[in-house]
C-alpha cells in the first residue's frame, strides 16, 4: 500500500516493474547456471511451463514485497531493514512455491537445486538494486514540487513532524508563504519562507517554479485565502490540498490536535464501504484464529509450563492475566494474556507499563518482546470481542482520562479492537497521556481507511514485527 502523490504512486510502480523484471531475468540466469555446474537441463520442460514455473516465483515474491511495505513511498526504513524485508519476501514466495509445486504443479519441479539458487539469487540481485535505488538514487523519477501556504502554528507541523530526510523522500518542499494571521511566534523557525503575494505574481511563481502542489496551512482562512487564484492553479493542473490531507497522506495518520469538525464531516472514510468484509468478519477472524491455534499450540503450551513451574511456589500464581478493557462501542471486557507481570505489578493501582519495567518477570520480557503473551486472545477473537486487526484495546481507568484529555479519542471505539494494529506498526510503544495522542492518530487513520488491503497489510507485516523482535 501506497501513501504519496501520483509521482510517488508512479515512483513505487515503475519501481514494482523494475523488480518483476529482475526477478525473472534471475530466473532464467539461476536454470542456465543449474545446467552449467550441475548439468541438469530443462528438456523435459517445455517453455510454456518453463515460463509458468518463474511467474510464479516472481509474482509472489512481488505480492510479498508489497505486503511487507516495500512499494510504499514513504518506506521508513534503514538499508539494513529493507534487506530485512527482500529477505522475508522472497522466504514467504520460496516456502509458497514448495508447497504449490510438490502439491498441485508436480509436472513443474525439475530439479532440487533451482529453487534455492534462484531464492538466493533473487535477494542478491533485489539487495544491489536497492542499494543504488536507495543511496544513490538512480531511478530518475522527479519529485514533487510543493509550496505551503502558511508560516504559522499549523504549517510549524510539518517542520516539526517531518523533519527528516526521509519523511521528505517522495517531494521537494520550496518552502513556507507567511500571510497575515499566521501565528508567527509558534510558527516557522528554520525553514525556508518565501515571501510572494498571493495575487498574479503567485500565479507566475508557480508557472516558473514548476509547482506541482499548493498545501493549505493558515492559522486563519476567512479573508486570507485568494479563493480565485487557488481555483485558477486547480484548474492548471496544480493540486491544492489541505493541510490535514496532506499529512494524512504523507506520514499514514492523522494529526488530531488540527482536526476540525467540517473536514471530518466532508472528508471520505470513518465508514466501511466493504460490505463483504463486514458480513464476513466474525468468519475470516474465527478462521485466522483456528490457523494460528493449530500453528502455535506448541509454543502456548510451553510458555504456559515455563509461567507454571517458574511461580509454583508462589501462592495464587495463574498462568493467565485477565484484565477489563475497552472494547467495540465502549462495551467493556475481559482480555486474556499469558502473565508476564509479578502477581503485585499494580498494588498501588494502575500504572503505565515503561520501558524496562521492573514489574515484568524474567520469562515475561522475552514473551513480550516477540509478543507470545498476546496469544490467549485467539479465545477474545473466537468470542466475538475483538478481531486481528483494529486499534489496541484499552483499559477503562486510562479511556476516562484520556477521553477528556485527547479530543476525538473515543472515535477509536467506533471498531472492533484488534490483536495487531497500524499504530503498534508506526508508533510501537505507549506509556503517556502523549504517547496515546501519537498512537490516536494512527487509530483514527485506520478507521478512517479500513479495508481488506489495510488488513492483510498490517497482518503481514506484523508477522514481520514478531520475527525480528521488534516493539514492546
Amino acid at each position: 500500500m501506497s501513501f504519496g502523490s501520483k509521482k510517488e504512486i508512479r515512483r513505487s510502480n515503475i519501481l514494482m516493474a523494475l523488480e518483476i523484471l529482475i526477478v525473472g531475468y534471475v530466473g532464467y540466469v539461476s536454470a542456465l547456471l543449474i545446467k552449467h555446474f550441475f548439468g541438469d537441463s530443462y528438456i523435459e520442460l517445455s517453455f510454456t511451463e518453463f515460463a509458468t514455473q518463474i511467474s510464479l516465483f516472481t509474482v509472489l515474491v512481488v505480492i510479498s514485497a508489497l505486503s511487507v511495505g516495500l512499494y510504499e513511498s514513504k518506506l521508513r526504513e534503514t538499508y539494513r531493514g529493507i534487506i530485512r524485508r527482500i529477505f522475508v519476501s522472497v522466504a514467504i514466495s520460496y516456502f509458497l512455491v514448495e508447497v504449490l509445486t510438490s502439491s498441485f504443479f508436480t509436472e513443474l519441479v525439475v530439479s532440487q537445486y533451482y529453487l534455492p539458487i534462484y531464492a538466493a539469487s533473487s535477494i542478491l540481485a533485489l539487495s544491489i538494486f536497492r542499494y543504488f535505488v536507495n543511496r544513490l538514487g538512480i531511478l530518475g523519477l522527479g519529485q514533487s514540487k510543493i509550496i505551503v501556504i502558511g508560516a504559522g502554528e499549523r504549517a510549524s507541523i510539518i517542520e516539526k513532524r517531518m523533519r527528516r530526510e526521509v519523511d521528505r523522500y517522495g517531494f521537494e518542499l520550496l518552502g513556507f508563504v507567511p500571510i497575515p494571521g499566521d501565528n508567527r511566534e509558534e510558527g516557522i523557525q528554520n525553514e525556508r519562507l518565501v515571501h510572494v503575494k498571493i495575487d498574479e505574481n503567485f500565479r507566475n511563481f508557480i508557472t516558473d517554479n514548476d509547482i506541482d502542489e499548493v498545501v493549505i496551512a493558515c492559522d486563519q482562512r476567512r479573508g486570507t485565502l485568494p479563493v480565485e487564484v487557488l481555483f485558477d492553479c486547480r484548474l492548471r493542473g496544480v493540486e491544492v490540498t489541505d493541510l490535514l490531507d496532506f499529512m494524512e497522506r504523507e506520514t499514514g495518520q492523522i494529526v488530531v490536535n488540527l482536526m476540525y469538525p467540517s473536514w471530518v464531516i466532508y472528508s471520505n472514510g470513518f465508514s466501511s464501504q466493504n460490505y463483504l468484509r463486514d458480513a464476513l468478519d466474525y468468519s475470516i477472524n474465527c478462521l485466522f484464529a483456528t490457523l494460528i491455534l493449530l500453528l502455535m499450540w506448541p509454543v502456548m503450551l510451553i510458555t504456559a509450563a515455563i509461567i507454571y513451574f517458574d511461580d509454583i511456589k508462589v501462592k495464587g500464581a495463574s498462568v493467565f492475566y485477565k484484565q477489563e478493557r475497552v472494547g467495540l462501542n465502549g462495551k467493556l471486557f475481559k482480555i486474556i494474556k499469558f502473565r508476564s507481570m509479578k502477581l503485585d505489578a499494580e498494588k498501588d493501582g494502575a500504572k503505565w507499563a515503561t520501558t524496562n519495567d521492573s514489574r515484568v518477570t524474567r520469562i515475561g520480557h522475552f514473551i513480550r518482546k516477540y509478543r507470545i503473551d498476546e496469544l490467549p486472545q485467539l479465545l477474545n477473537v473466537f468470542r466475538g470481542e475483538m478481531s486481528f486487526i483494529g486499534p489496541r484495546p484499552e483499559r477503562p481507568q486510562f479511556v476516562e482520562q484520556l477521553i477528556k484529555d485527547i479530543p476525538y479519542y473515543n472515535q477509536r471505539h467506533n471498531v472492533k479492537p484488534g490483536l495487531a494494529g497500524w499504530a503498534q506498526l508506526n508508533y510501537p510503544y505507549g506509556a503517556s497521556v502523549e504517547d496515546s495522542m501519537e498512537k490516536l492518530k494512527f487509530d483514527l487513520y485506520y478507521v478512517k481507511h479500513q479495508s481488506m488491503m489495510l488488513d492483510i497489510l498490517i497482518l503481514i507485516r506484523t508477522v514481520e514485527v514478531v520475527l525480528f523482535g521488534k516493539g514492546r
